[in-house]
């Protein structure tokens, strides 16, 4: 049947004496929306259980905190799949919307996990909410949990007996995240999933966090991966730093090995591929060359240089004219003119590239302790978003020339360096052929190409009404950390699996009334006032 809707019409008359208005309007047909009824096409969403992460968590703005886990991607999914006879979905719920734990009724002693952020607006910069959390990470929830999101989670620590201890959350040994929720002190994350029998699952961002603390560090940690020297590289995660990247041969076992588990009773599920994580914001917002000057400031640090400068030309010019001892000219075989020009540092009025530490280059510093491993960022360098706290300001407030990435070069951890940048491509690659080819092997899951999505981004991806990008603020994808997704990137982020679920398993979510999440229906950022 159809429906109908009337439009009443008002006529203005202006500079006209009459006018004959026909109050007999014609009837105009509006039609009614189909509606199309779900289909889960056998599926079973009786017991979902979703594995992974911060994102699968929730985790936004720096923090996992109640509003953000209630928008979680797997709290919204369990909502789409209730309408196809899914069942409860449980969550580890913090006890507030400040973030952050208490330890012992103390501020957390590792100090990693702070409260949330919003955007200040007077500040114009995120800032983190004055308040403190009131969420207790020595306190152990009853379960199970369908939510096994754990902030800071590497691929391996999923499998790995006790990182859910309490008694090793002090020692820095446990994640408290895991901590609040596991079934016993030597509980795993997969155990405490394959003990609920899930009927369907999501394995997300699993490998994000394998390259994401290296990338947070500004590439100060160790690449695990094979290399030319050792061809299988280090199999040992016990012995792996919070900030190394992880051996695509690690990966490997552990993925392929989790997958095998959950679907081994039959069950379905969606797993993602990993996008290139430097695209974030967190890693695009700072400009390489984030320094303004005008032309006397320039002249003075010029100045300053001066002397480092002439003293690489000098030492080339030695090593060319062959003045130098044996040992030496054997240290500096690869230095040339290229690697001169690119370690000089200059300045000039206006905006300027940043000083930093650059390990890959020749350390002349055995020759010369003046002439330390220093240069000039450029346009493939990528300053980690942290870095703003800190460029520009005085490393000794008593030194006037002590500002930092000027006077003093930015340490490693501030920038990642275009060899940094490749070992997280080249691990993320190795990862991702991983993934894509456990879909291809198994019937039984779906794949979403997450690393296609945050491309797409990279210049406008459109959810509903909006179009998002990856932008700090103003893009509505990415959160305040510049890593971490807002609710609605979270929103689209379900909607993507639920594609992706369509395309291999025949339901239809995208097609279905009310089958898809809407873009409308979640924030971009948070109250401050939120508590």
């Amino acid at each position: 049947m159809k429906n109908y809707k009337y439009i009443g019409l008002c006529l203005l008359a202006l500079s006209f004496a009459s006018c004959d208005v026909n109050n007999e309007l014609d009837v105009i047909q509006e039609e009614a929306v189909e509606q199309v009824q779900l289909s889960a096409n056998g599926l079973d969403f009786s017991k979902y259980v979703s594995i992974g992460a911060s994102f699968t968590a929730g985790f936004t703005d720096n923090a996992l905190f109640a509003a953000a886990q209630e928008n979680s991607f797997p709290n919204i999914l369990a909502t789409k799949f209730k309408a196809a006879g899914g069942g409860d979905f449980n969550q580890p719920l913090m006890n507030d919307n400040i973030g952050g734990f208490l330890f012992g009724g103390m501020l957390d002693p590792n100090g990693g996990f702070r409260q949330r952020l919003y955007f200040d607006i007077a500040a114009g910069a995120p800032k983190p909410v004055s308040a403190m959390p009131t969420t207790e990470a020595t306190t152990v929830l009853s379960g199970p949990f369908n939510n096994l999101g754990v902030p800071g989670a590497k691929s391996f620590h999923l499998l790995a007996p006790g990182y859910g201890n309490v008694a090793g959350v002090a020692l820095g040994l446990a994640n408290p995240y895991f901590a609040r929720m596991a079934s016993s002190p030597t509980a795993t994350v997969i155990g405490d999933a394959m003990a609920q029998q899930p009927t369907f699952f999501t394995l997300s961002e699993i490998g994000g966090n394998d390259v994401l603390g290296y990338a947070l560090a500004g590439g100060a940690g160790v690449d695990q991966s094979p290399s030319a020297g050792n061809p299988t590289g280090n199999l040992d995660p016990s012995t792996y730093g919070r900030t190394d990247i992880t051996n695509p041969l690690v990966f490997k076992n552990v993925f392929e090995g989790m997958v095998t588990t959950l679907t081994s009773g039959g069950a379905k599920g969606v797993i993602a591929n990993v996008p290139y994580i430097t695209s974030l914001a967190h890693f695009t917002t700072v400009p390489y060359n984030p320094i303004p000057l005008i032309a006397n400031q320039a002249a003075q640090i010029n100045a300053a240089y001066a002397p480092y400068n002439m003293g690489l030309q000098q030492l080339l010019d030695a090593k060319n004219a062959g003045q130098l001892p044996a040992p030496v000219m054997q240290l500096l075989a690869n230095f040339d003119q290229a690697e001169v020009d690119k370690r000089k540092i200059t300045f000039a009025a206006g905006q300027n590239a940043a000083v930093i530490i650059d390990e890959d280059l020749t350390d002349l510093t055995m020759i010369n302790p003046q002439l330390v491993s220093m240069r000039q960022t450029t346009s493939d360098d990528l300053l980690v978003l942290t870095s703003s706290s800190i460029i520009g300001k005085l490393a000794d407030p008593n030194n006037p020339a002590s500002a930092n990435g000027i006077g003093v070069p930015l340490a490693d951890q501030w920038v990642l360096t275009p060899q940094e940048q490749m070992a997280i491509k080249t691990a993320t690659d190795a990862y991702n052929t991983i993934i894509e080819g456990v879909a291809a092997a198994n019937p039984n899951v779906a794949m979403v190409d997450f690393k296609g999505v945050l491309q797409e981004a990279s210049m406008g991806i459109t959810f509903d009404d909006y179009t998002l990008t990856t932008k700090l603020v103003t893009g509505g994808l990415i959160s305040l950390d510049g890593v971490h997704l807002t609710a609605r990137g979270y929103a689209l982020m379900a909607n993507k699996i639920l594609a992706a679920m369509d395309a291999e398993f025949g339901s239809n979510f995208t097609k279905a009334t009310g089958g898809l999440a809407k873009a409308a229906n979640y924030p971009t950022n948070f109250s401050p006032m939120l508590r």
